[in-house]
């Protein structure tokens, strides 16, 4: 993609690369759309760079991505759910989801606290858009019904690598062979 200067049409939430620090960038305000991967938007303002999640791409003038879900009538929350959530969270470099990648290791549902809790690991330990990726991780999985706070840590063992990854994560990527 070019990079495209754009204005923002409402007050957009935002979070600071590569430390996910969450920011508002107030209406009517200059940013540089850089990337677009996997239904969000990397921007440059005054001289930051900021990952606008895709539910909130409305703000910058974008198709909003469309996240819902219905509740569960027993007030638990749905497994399912959280999956599918955490497929909707890609890498900011690589157009895979995270699920695909074999980034997500487990997932715990405490429905007594409300609460989900992630283990998940990155491509590489140094990886400086892991503080970004586990607020996407956490900003999604919170749009679950019944879920009242996400959890994630990041482990390290096992290592990633390739093998984890699907088997169309890899064809994608094309490491496959």
């Amino acid at each position: 993609m070019t990079q495209k200067m754009v204005v923002t049409e409402s007050d957009c939430k935002a979070r600071l690369v590569p430390v996910g620090t969450p920011a508002i960038i107030p209406e009517g305000e200059f940013v540089t759309i850089t990337q677009d991967l996997g239904g969000n938007y990397t921007i440059t303002w005054r001289g930051n760079m900021y990952r606008i999640d895709g539910t909130d791409a409305h703000a910058i003038g974008r198709k909003t991505l469309a996240l819902s879900f219905d509740p569960r009538s027993d007030g638990n929350i749905d497994k399912d759910q959280v999956w599918e959530a955490l497929q909707s969270v890609y890498d900011p470099e690589i157009p895979i989801d995270l699920v695909s990648l074999g980034l997500i290791y487990d997932v715990n549902i405490d429905n007594e606290n409300s609460c989900v809790n992630i283990d998940m690991t990155l491509t590489a330990p140094a990886c400086g858009m892991g503080p970004v990726l586990v607020g996407d991780v956490e900003y999604r999985v919170a749009m679950v019904p019944n879920v009242d706070s996400v959890a994630v840590n990041l482990v390290f063992d096992p290592p990633w690598s390739r093998e984890m990854m699907s088997e169309e994560a890899q064809l994608e990527a094309g490491v496959f062979f």
